[in-house]
């Protein structure tokens, strides 16, 4: 951020000229974006890994028209993740997993990595996605320059190379692997129920056996129109006002029309990360987005009211596709609202890690 900022200070001292000397908007988000850093070589195929730290092969495609028109065009990624697998598990007897997705803060304390432990001592393995750092996110990246350099199709892209990673453990049951994500990682989690996302990604595999989205955004609308059947569980708070709780009830909809079992959880009072271990508070300066819909045609591009977003040529670079979609925020910017409560809640906590629980045990038939 100093960087952009050091570059946006220039152009005022030196004038229009500059700008188009550093290529225009793209250059200076160009200059901006943090560099991929070098990472270990991926992991192809999981031998019999116990847990830690493991690296593996994805992509960042930036936008959903990539990925439907062909993923392989998003920049090859290594990507990074956390397993914890159940002491249990075994070849003979091999256990369900979840691919864990964080939300747009980050691997957060008392999330993620707890919930890796909570699943594996339930006889369920997790792997936590860190989709951040692989893409040269720090915990010192200002939290705009991580959600315009890292999108949400970048997430969906590694939780199917986590899948397809994870169905390669010979103590992981390859048709009996969800997917969980909390806020950004929720919508993701959600969005990865399109098919033609599925078949784009991961291509001969069954593809997720559960959906599960804790208070994922809900103001986007990718024109699913078939899913594999697999079932979604949902969580979000009456005083989470970053979900548009009528959208979310649209979105669900839209999935039960589609044959998908959604089972709903609405907690009166809850807020947004009732998970995390900060303490319960109005954070006045969080933005969301509430009121609009962004809706997405076949080949993937995203308007609002029918005014292009993101309508580039499939050609276009991240960088670019980056430099449009802040250009083009303008038909969003009578949504975009900012505060709501974030933070604690031992006792919505307690409830939803019960359900979350009961319905795990319940579709894995533990």
């Amino acid at each position: 951020m100093k960087k952009l900022l050091a570059i946006l200070a220039a152009l005022v001292v030196v004038g229009v000229a500059a700008y188009f000397a550093v290529g225009g908007s793209a250059g200076l988000v160009e200059a901006a974006l943090p560099e991929f850093p070098v990472l270990p070589t991926p992991t192809l195929r999981l031998a019999d890994e116990r847990g830690g730290e493991i690296y593996f092969a994805t992509r960042t495609p930036t936008d959903l028209d990539v990925i439907l028109a062909d993923a392989a065009d998003g920049i090859a990624t290594t990507g990074m993740g956390t397993l914890f697998m159940p002491e249990e598990a075994a070849a003979e007897s091999p256990v369900p997993a979840m691919v864990v997705l964080h939300g747009s803060g980050g691997i957060t304390p008392g999330r993620e990595m707890e919930y890796g432990k909570l699943l594996s001592d339930s006889g369920i393995a997790a792997f936590v996605v860190d989709y951040y750092s692989p893409r040269g996110i720090t915990d010192e990246t200002p939290y705009m320059l991580r959600v315009i350099s890292v999108t949400e199709f970048d997430v969906v892209a590694d939780a199917y190379a986590s899948l397809q990673l994870l169905s390669s453990h010979p103590a992981i049951d390859a048709e009996r692997i969800g997917v969980v994500g909390f806020s950004y990682g929720g919508m993701a989690a959600r969005f990865a129920m399109d098919e033609r996302i599925r078949e784009a990604l991961a291509p001969g595999h069954p593809g997720f056996a559960v959906y599960v989205d804790y208070y994922g955004p809900c103001f986007q609308k990718l024109g699913t129109r078939k899913t594999n059947g697999a079932p979604l569980l949902t969580f979000r708070g009456t005083e989470d006002k970053s979900n548009d709780l009528e959208a979310c009830a649209r979105r669900e909809e839209e999935l039960r029309a589609l044959g998908v079992a959604v089972e709903a959880h609405v907690y009166e009072g809850a807020g947004h990360a009732w998970e995390a271990t900060r303490e319960r508070a109005l954070f006045p300066d969080s933005p969301y987005v509430a009121g609009c819909e962004v809706r997405y045609d076949d080949s993937g591009r995203s308007s609002v009211d029918g005014r292009p977003i993101v309508d580039v040529p499939l050609e276009t670079g991240r960088a670019e596709r980056i430099a449009v979609r802040m250009k083009s925020s303008e038909p969003l910017q009578d949504c975009v609202k900012s505060g709501y409560v974030i933070g604690r809640d031992d006792e919505t906590r307690a409830k939803s890690d019960a359900t979350l629980q009961a319905f795990l045990q319940r579709v894995f038939a533990l």
